[in-house]
């Protein structure tokens, strides 16, 4: 038997043991949409791109993902963000001055 710390807590299991009573992981996943037609058609940007253009830190850009202000594709264990999106972004956030 092998033993796993899981959040502070042990669980003894056999890795050749199946069935009930069997430690389960299910994998985090978030909610994938299938590719539509517009999305091959578009021009894409990695995280760094837009954080140049933007003139902001890559990690904005992440947490500007993660709190679906600012809408990407995963590729892998990157991001990709279309144009069009980075510039609706923008227009939504557009103020002018004086």
């Amino acid at each position: 038997m092998a033993s796993v710390e899981i959040f502070s807590h042990s669980v003894n299991f056999s890795p050749f043991r199946l069935g009930p009573g069997a430690p389960t992981v299910t994998p985090r996943r978030s909610e994938v949409n299938p590719l539509s037609t517009h999305y091959t058609k578009s021009q894409f940007l990695t995280v760094a791109e837009v954080a140049k253009a933007l003139r902001i830190s890559n990690m904005t850009v992440y947490r500007l993902i993660s709190s679906s202000q600012l809408p990407a594709v995963r590729v892998g264990k990157s991001y990709r963000l279309r144009e069009e999106d980075v510039d609706r972004y923008l227009a939504q956030r557009f103020t002018e001055a004086g």
